[in-house]
């Protein structure tokens, strides 16, 4: 590898915005507009300031690029975060600019560079011609294709928001992790393992850029297939749910769900035979149901509209405490829901294997019950279904809540059915652990829209009531 320098532009660039009393000011700017960014979870909270952790210059010139990784003072100790910065002249700059702006200082703007295709060709071409530039590492996957007739046509997505994404000639896509965490990536290590066994349900990687901190390697973005023409679960369930609502007969989409299903248990199959598989002990099943008590313990003192069904949920979570029947652990998804789903072409596939970003690195990579993503993707129709009737007050409620009771129970019984026909154990058989994983993710989703989304609170809160 050797290090390609970007051609120059006229402009003093990051070459004079990279001086002390400059980066201050970059700084200060950062402090006011991180909190927001939908990716940072310290959203609508003051920043007394941050640290810089590195800065790399990866063009100097206008538009210059600034890599960032700066570290935040937040409630539940630090955090670091990926920040590429674009300067442009602040006379003359472009109407797209406004949205991705950051701040002006001394006559320049400075803004979120993924929102510049010109800049997004930097990190592009960086993969292409496996760029070291100072700490960082652009790696090009040997097997992925030729990356050079992709350059000056990204767009940014604007869907995620724990990470950002770049999309180039709708034929690759650059996910750039906006929280960084050591050591190895579950995305790429994942989606990796799977690609070379051949899974039909990941997007094949092609490349990344890494860095180390502390010693340790960060992943800082992975380059992946993209599926063009492809729709996320979440939306084709949205777009079911009013064809269901306005009586349309023989809605497709439990068909869909049990596709799903049988893709799952395909996923769950690749990920044993790339990771392995084994039995808890008794000790651990006790552990895993005390960990359940521990969380709701903590919901409880957030969300006080939990006390009344306490002592329903813990009887459930003493259920798999109780458990005599071997229970099988592996690496899984870990945050699966419809949001994390495609509709391509050839079938369903996977996105996203990082998991919970809010979840430590060794939990998310931990071997924990497949059934666990079974409860993600049925509490995912659930969610669905009372979503689509959130704030309905007109005359035919009554009927819509009918059609949309209707349209979950088909979705998730005929996800089951897939899943166990897949090779999947069948969440018939296992309706002890499944109820308590279920419920697990429920109070999760309460205290998480508790906190973010105070109005899609009664979502989770009335399925633990019926439940």
């Amino acid at each position: 590898m050797s290090d390609h320098a970007a051609p120059a532009r006229p402009g003093p660039g990051s070459a004079v915005l990279s001086r002390p009393e400059a980066t201050a000011a970059l700084l200060d700017l950062l402090a006011a507009w991180l909190p927001r960014q939908r990716w940072f979870p310290g959203r609508d909270t003051g920043l007394a300031g941050l640290a810089l952790v590195s800065d790399v210059p990866l063009q100097d010139g206008y538009p210059a690029l600034r890599h960032l990784i700066i570290e935040a003072q937040l409630p539940g100790g630090p955090a670091r975060f990926q920040v590429p910065v674009g300067y442009r002249p602040q006379a003359g700059q472009p109407p797209w600019l406004d949205s991705a702006l950051i701040g002006r200082y001394d006559g320049v703007a400075c803004y979120d560079a993924l929102h510049d295709p010109e800049l997004g060709d930097v990190l592009l071409r960086g993969i292409s011609e496996e760029r070291l530039a100072g700490q960082l590492r652009f790696v090009h996957e040997p097997s992925g294709p030729a990356l050079t007739g992709h350059h000056r046509d990204g767009r940014l997505l604007g869907v995620e928001q724990s990470n950002t994404s770049v999309v180039f000639g709708d034929q690759v896509i650059l996910k750039l992790l906006r929280r960084l965490f050591p050591g190895a990536n579950p995305d790429l290590e994942v989606a990796d393992a799977l690609a070379r066994l051949g899974s039909r349900h990941v997007a094949a990687p092609y490349g990344w850029i890494e860095t180390d901190l502390d010693g340790e390697p960060v992943l800082l973005g992975v380059l992946s297939q993209f599926l063009a023409g492809a729709i996320d679960g979440w939306t084709l369930a949205l777009a079911s749910l009013r064809r269901s609502k306005a009586g349309e007969a023989d809605s497709p989409y439990a068909d869909e769900a049990r596709q799903l299903g049988h893709a799952t248990a395909e996923l769950h199959r690749d990920l044993a035979a790339a990771f392995g598989s084994r039995a808890m002990t008794a000790a651990e099943v006790g552990n895993m149901a005390a960990d359940m008590h521990r969380k709701l313990s903590d919901a409880l003192t957030l969300v006080d509209a939990l006390g009344p069904h306490e002592a329903r949920i813990r009887a459930a979570y003493d259920a798999v405490g109780q458990l005599t029947t071997p229970v099988e652990v592996q690496r899984i998804h870990g945050d699966y829901h419809l949001g994390q789903v495609l509709r391509a072409g050839h079938g369903w596939v996977a996105l996203d294997f990082e998991g919970e970003p809010s979840v430590p690195l060794a939990v998310r990579r931990a071997p924990a019950p497949a059934l666990r993503d079974v409860a993600g993707m049925l509490r995912s129709f659930d969610y669905a279904a009372r979503h689509q009737l959130t704030g309905e007050d007109t005359p035919d409620a009554d009927g819509g809540a009918g059609a949309a009771r209707l349209w979950n129970w088909q979705c998730q019984d005929a996800f089951c059915a897939g899943y166990a026909e897949g090779g999947g154990a069948d969440p018939a058989s296992h309706a002890t652990l499944l109820r308590a994983l279920t419920l697990e993710k429920a109070v999760y989703e309460v205290v998480y829209e508790y906190r973010h989304r105070p109005s899609w609170l009664p979502i989770p809160l009335d399925f633990v009531a019926a439940a």
